[in-house]
């Protein structure tokens, strides 16, 4: 059950990337509204992660060093 809801989830994230892609190209009418309905869900989730301070990962940004060094 979890990979059929995973594997629904994967196609419409792509489906939803090819109608971006598609719109930005000038493609039909509904290209651009399923665009924009993606486009604000990414916003949306975006703002989310904002709100909670954190980056990728989970963990909070330092805006420092990455860490590597070169010797």
């Amino acid at each position: 059950m979890f990979l059929f809801v995973m594997s629904a989830v994967l196609v419409l994230a792509v489906g939803g990337c090819v109608c971006v892609v598609w719109a930005a190209r000038g493609g039909p009418r509904w290209t651009r509204g399923v665009a924009a309905v993606v486009l604000l869900c990414g916003e949306l989730v975006r703002a989310g992660g904002r709100g909670q301070g954190r980056g990728i990962g989970g963990h909070r940004g330092s805006g420092g060093d990455d860490g590597g060094s070169d010797g």
